[in-house]
């Protein structure tokens, strides 16, 4: 089967537009007094399944653009983006508020058109993946260290 030299580009254009077409489906399909939504807020409106089904479908949109080369480098943007949209989308009340003003997918978009078309967020994601945990670090001994104060304190009470 013969393919054009320009095929990969024709193919990444394509899913490209597909892409950018559910996000927007996702994060802002709907208008309503000039404010924009999509499913996933109505989706988080759901207990439990919906935001299941709102990381689900976001995770989703990471392994599309992963598998059609998205660099390691936006590719970690992007799950840090899924997953702060989760985390805080997680708390009550504030949650369900949070996720129709957070669009993660939208920012997905944004940072693969910026990797595919303008060559930004090039390279290897070591440095966000260090820095990561060494924040993550930070807190696990902050965290240990505020339990062996309480449970000091504890302690002494009995």
């Amino acid at each position: 089967m013969y393919k054009p030299a320009n095929y990969k580009e024709e193919k990444r254009k394509k899913e490209f537009v597909w892409l950018k077409r559910f996000s927007s489906l996702m994060d802002d399909k709907f208008n309503i007094g000039g404010f924009r939504f999509g499913l996933d807020p109505l989706l988080n409106l759901i207990p439990y399944g919906g935001q299941a089904v709102s990381f689900g479908t976001s995770l989703l949109l990471v392994i599309i653009m992963l598998r059609n080369g998205a660099g390691s480098k936006v590719v970690v943007k992007m799950l840090l983006n899924i997953i702060y949209d989760a985390v805080l989308g997680a708390i009550p009340f504030f949650g369900q508020v949070f996720d129709f003003f957070n669009k993660a997918n939208k920012k997905n978009i944004t940072l693969l058109h910026e990797h595919y078309f303008e060559n930004k967020h090039q390279g290897s994601a070591t440095g966000i993946l260090i820095t990561i945990l060494v924040i993550l670090f930070a807190l696990c001994a902050v965290l240990f260290y505020l339990l062996w104060i309480f449970g000091k304190w504890v302690w002494s009470l009995i």
